[in-house]
């Protein structure tokens, strides 16, 4: 069944080419779709264009099809195009005349554009969720570990004394940036596109306005062109924000990769959250976060997909737009997977103490050591000089005491602070 069938059959081809994966990926914007029929039923039956009863029946039918999607029992076999004509197809078998009365004042263009829109809005949150508990996490570990000390590194060359707080905080206030983009996301996915149609609006007297507070838009497209031009737009803004947190955790994992290694040996696992050798007895492989560099690589790529295919089509709908599904949905998918390890693993993370007391982290101090020539009065750069020729000629002694204090620093990490500004932001995102 589809839904702009007029009494002629397509080739076989044309239908398998045409339709591609859209029947695997419409089950994941189904219940969406129903949530938005309701809503439009309703609203056929407000303003008069179906009678109340109607409109009930509609409800009571797109209802226990929500149900059978719920409990995994709603499928979308070859002979439907997507999920829009298998459900309009179940109301049809059980309501009759009354069930082909849904698809009026609608297109399959604005039921794609609003289920999108619903199922991104959804997803953004749920993310938003997650690296929230990935922050508080991090935070707490910053805070655990605070006096730890870690060697920093510019070049991949030991450069100055970190810290493990230092570390684990940088990452937490970094989610912070990527949760000012899911925000952006979700501002523009919160805006009701139904009711625009084919993207030319409808003859017909359709209330947008209740459909918009009926499925808990902020707000609408207003004008149904831009309505539809958001088909592309909504889901290149959230891509944009799962590359911005996939690059937070692809760094993080790349800094675990390092650390877990013979050379570094900052950090451990249990046995149980690393991998083996089919051949080597003594391996422990960090494959969880090597698999998340990886997707979080992938990931972040998307937005540049997405570009690619929406780049220079025109307004009105194209059938290109179909392919966006195809890139954000596994996209996110991957995302919240990611996610969801790092924070599983970091919970048992094991840290090495007392690693600069090792001598070939001594040139670490080099930094710390001039800086005190300069505050004893030595002009910098003869204190730069001098420790030079030191480290030259084998006669450095490094000064171990560690005397950071200003803001951000190892003495001073400021975690109430981070913490306040993700406080600050969950505010401004409970008032959405």
């Amino acid at each position: 069944m589809k839904l702009w069938e007029k009494g002629f059959s397509t080739d076989a081809k044309i239908d398998q080419f045409t339709v591609g994966s859209d029947r695997e990926l419409d089950l994941v914007i189904a219940p969406y779709d129903v949530k938005a029929s309701i809503a439009h039923a309703q609203m056929l039956g407000k303003v008069g264009l179906i009678t109340s009863e109607e409109a009930i029946a509609l409800e009571e039918g797109l209802n226990d099809i929500g149900k059978q999607i719920e409990e995994g029992n709603f499928t979308i076999e070859d002979n439907f195009e997507d999920v829009h004509s298998k459900i309009e197809y179940l109301l049809t078998e059980k309501l009759g005349d009354t069930g082909k009365k849904i698809h009026a004042a609608r297109s399959r263009n604005d039921q794609v554009l609003v289920a999108m829109h619903l199922y991104l809005k959804n997803e953004l949150a749920e993310i938003s969720e997650e690296i929230q508990v990935l922050f508080d996490l991090l935070l707490s570990l910053a805070d655990r570990y605070k006096a730890s000390l870690l060697p920093g590194y510019t070049h991949l060359q030991i450069a100055m004394p970190s810290s493990f707080g230092l570390w684990f905080s940088a990452y937490a206030e970094s989610l912070i940036d990527d949760l000012y983009f899911v925000n952006a996301a979700h501002y523009i996915t919160d805006q009701n596109p139904l009711g625009s149609a084919a993207g030319y609006g409808s003859s017909f007297p359709i209330d947008r306005a209740y459909t918009t507070e009926a499925l808990g838009f902020s707000t609408l497209k207003y004008n149904v062109v831009a309505a539809q031009m958001s088909r592309g737009k909504a889901e290149k803004s959230t891509a944009i924000a799962l590359s911005s947190v996939a690059a937070t955790l692809g760094k993080l994992a790349m800094d675990i990769c390092l650390y877990m290694s013979q050379n570094f040996d900052f950090i451990t696992f249990p046995n149980e959250l690393t991998t083996g050798s089919s051949i080597m007895p003594h391996k422990k492989n960090p494959d969880v976060f090597e698999l998340i560099r990886g997707k979080c690589n992938k990931i972040q790529g998307v937005p540049n997909q997405l570009a690619l295919l929406t780049t220079n089509l025109p307004s009105g709908y194209h059938r290109e737009l179909q392919l966006t599904k195809e890139i954000i949905v596994p996209a996110i998918q991957e995302l919240k997977a990611c996610i969801e390890m790092t924070t599983f693993s970091l919970k048992n993370i094991i840290i090495k103490e007392h690693i600069l007391e090792d001598t070939k982290y001594d040139y670490l101090f080099s930094v710390d050591t001039l800086n005190d020539l300069v505050l004893s009065g030595v002009p910098f750069r003869d204190a730069y000089k001098q420790m030079g020729e030191a480290i030259e000629n084998g006669s450095f002694v490094p000064k171990r005491t560690i005397k950071h204090t200003h803001i951000g620093s190892i003495g001073n990490l400021c975690l109430n602070d981070i913490k306040s500004k993700m406080d600050l932001l969950r505010m401004m995102m409970r008032k959405k």
